[in-house]
């Protein structure tokens, strides 16, 4: 017993899909949307070079689709200034008072962190926005 073109198609559209879930790659899935161009042009009664050159255009077609839209999109904010990776970036907090080597200690969410001051000119008293956070310190600037 053989398997027809167009189960072979499904077959590796199949195994592109499940490639795709253990790797983490999305032009995988592009690819995979070309496997379903294959097997739909097999359906449709297209010869095996058909199916192949539908099966390339399409998935070839959705690769270069995707880069190009990724590629233009602006780059992401490193995690440790991203809000929306750190949900703390943006707020608040009060210096009482710099040392002289431009760290602090402040009490943010209950607990006392170091900081550091980020902004231009000298660190002055008073209320601070969270630029980023690196591992357990505040990168604060001036409101």
């Amino acid at each position: 017993m053989n398997p027809s073109d167009s189960t072979l198609w499904w077959l590796t559209t199949g195994a592109l899909v499940a490639f795709e879930l253990v790797t983490g790659t999305f032009y995988l899935l592009m690819l995979a949307v070309g496997a379903v161009g294959g097997a739909l042009a097999a359906h449709a009664g297209l010869a095996i070079n058909g199916q192949i050159i539908a099966a390339a255009v399409i998935g070839g077609g959705a690769v270069v689709f995707w880069h190009l839209r990724r590629s233009r999109r602006p780059a992401a904010r490193p995690a440790a200034s991203n809000p929306d990776v750190n949900i703390d970036i943006g707020s608040r907090v009060h210096v009482a008072e710099w040392r002289a080597d431009g760290s602090a200690r402040v009490s943010f969410r209950g607990a006392d962190w170091d900081a550091r001051h980020a902004g231009g000119g000298p660190a002055q008293a008073g209320e601070h926005r969270i630029r980023a956070i690196e591992g357990n310190c505040l990168i604060l600037e001036r409101q």
